[in-house]
């Protein structure tokens, strides 16, 4: 299957929902988020985490094919006190799944968790903490590793940075995760959260960064947050009609290298280029 063209991986917003409020799993899939994370870790209390995992239990009884690929669960951190009851709820749920998993620090907590999880469809791993910078590499290489994501907020308390209003100082963490993302051919990372929900001069500002640093979507902690990024990241009039251009030029060189507007036209470019023409529901 080829990673690029999956749904997940063409998303721009995901969306959290938390695990112990069921009643805001159906208000997050009507919004025009094309992803949903329902939350188990941060959003939920300790003592309802075991609510949390009921509620959800009961909510994909009845839930549809369509809604079942755009839903992620996010299981608490790997070896921590949840794992245990994190991995027999999702063993018990008996269908694909893609999952979440914050505090990701290296590729053997990703293959505990596909093999003690053998249905495990996708896997999106955050990086927040020291650890898991630096093995960032490795794991955007795992074969279930559809994109990275960055827990800005947890980065921040993990380093010990006082960040500025744009988190200038996360920078060198946000590149080095779209380098490994270009290593290893997956799909743009997904950008952290702005947390003023308020804001909507800091979410264009934020998102805008994101689509500059090539980060292709951004988590969303608040339904109204979801039409901005989205807008944000949609690709303008002149990037689509260059993007046809390149896949044109492209496919009369026969995948050949070969020369638009002065410049050489390469795989990474064609692409990008394809990646474009899909995002505004074009081949």
């Amino acid at each position: 299957m080829d990673k690029l063209s999956v749904h997940l991986a063409l998303a721009q917003t995901f969306l959290f929902a938390p695990g112990h409020r069921p009643e805001f799993f159906n208000k997050a899939l009507s919004s025009s988020s094309k992803a949903v994370i329902i939350d188990l870790e941060d959003a939920v209390p300790p003592d309802q985490k075991a609510q949390a995992r009921e509620n959800l239990q009961v909510f994909f009884q009845d839930c549809s094919a369509e809604n079942l690929e755009r839903i992620l669960i996010r299981i608490n951190p790997m070896d921590g006190p949840f794992t245990v009851a994190d991995l027999a709820f999702l063993n018990a749920l008996k269908v694909p799944l893609h999952i979440v998993v914050p505090k990701a620090e290296s590729i053997t907590q990703l293959n505990t968790l596909c093999s003690e999880v053998p249905h495990v469809k996708w896997i999106v791993p955050i990086i927040e903490s020291a650890l898991g910078i630096d093995c960032v590499k490795e794991i955007a290489t795992h074969p279930l590793t559809l994109r990275l994501a960055l827990g800005n907020i947890d980065t921040q308390a993990d380093l010990g940075l006082t960040c500025d209003a744009v988190e200038t100082e996360l920078l060198p963490v946000r590149f080095a995760m779209t380098l490994a993302t270009r290593l290893a051919q997956i799909a743009p990372p997904i950008d952290g959260v702005t947390t003023d929900i308020a804001n909507q001069d800091l979410l264009k500002t934020d998102t805008q960064r994101s689509k500059r640093l090539g980060f292709g979507a951004k988590l969303c902690i608040h339904p109204k947050q979801v039409d901005g990024i989205m807008d944000c990241f949609k690709p303008t009039p002149a990037e689509v009609e260059y993007a046809r251009r390149v896949v044109a030029a492209d496919q009369e060189s026969k995948g050949a290298a070969v020369k638009l507007d002065g410049k050489m036209i390469d795989r990474p470019v064609v692409l990008l280029a394809q990646r474009t023409l899909k995002l505004t529901g074009q081949s």
